[in-house]
């Protein structure tokens, strides 16, 4: 059984290498919630005004998620594949918030973290931001229309600096990374299967041991 997270910038392609990944290897799929949150919109309008709102329904929500996921799949011994993981919701809300609000944010982030499940491999998936925004246009959605290029670069900056703690702090997972603006998984199969080669060696040969 495999626990799988795929993770990386807004608009990177974590959604559809995460339904690929379940379609190959008939894992069950996890997909986030975000065009159900109410806040959405207004936070890209104006992200100071509506960050704690935003992110606060995100960590609630993914907490409920990965709840029933442990409840119901990964009891009866079935692997997952999800498109994000929990850790995101820090990287966000210290981007967004403002200091004394975060802090607020982190304990309330520490006690529902615990005991949740957690992926042992992660897919990171990373990309420059052109490749970021044009790919944000192309799937269209409208609470994404005012996505500051300048916010999806510092954000950018903020998983890069964080994937490397977390690989340093977690021997035990392993964090495959994936160049965005080399492969293009939904365009081009043999890129996909590129990909597949490289999770395979993780998923046949072995865990890792920490």
């Amino acid at each position: 059984m495999h626990f799988i997270a795929v993770e990386g910038v807004i608009g990177v392609g974590k959604s559809s290498l995460a339904k690929k990944i379940s379609e190959r290897y008939q894992y069950h799929l996890l997909n986030e919630i975000v065009g159900e949150n109410p806040f959405l919109s207004k936070f890209y309008q104006n992200i100071e005004e509506w960050s704690f709102q935003t992110e606060m329904f995100f960590l609630c929500n993914r907490f409920k998620q990965l709840e029933d996921i442990r409840s119901n799949v990964l009891s009866k011994n079935q692997s997952v594949v999800s498109d994000f993981h929990m850790f995101k919701n820090l990287i966000f809300a210290n981007r967004t918030l403002k200091k004394e609000h975060f802090e607020k944010y982190r304990k309330i982030f520490q006690i529902l973290n615990e005991g949740l499940p957690t992926p042992d491999i992660v897919i990171y998936l990373h990309a420059n931001v052109d490749t970021l925004m044009k790919r944000i246009e192309k799937r269209g959605r409208d609470f994404e229309k005012n996505i500051s290029p300048v916010y999806l670069e510092n954000l950018a900056i903020d998983y890069e600096n964080y994937i490397n703690v977390f690989e340093k702090e977690n021997p035990h997972v392993h964090v495959l990374r994936i160049n965005g603006d080399e492969y293009d998984f939904v365009e081009r199969k043999e890129d996909l299967e590129a990909i597949f080669a490289q999770l395979e060696k993780l998923l046949f040969e072995g865990a890792k041991q920490s």
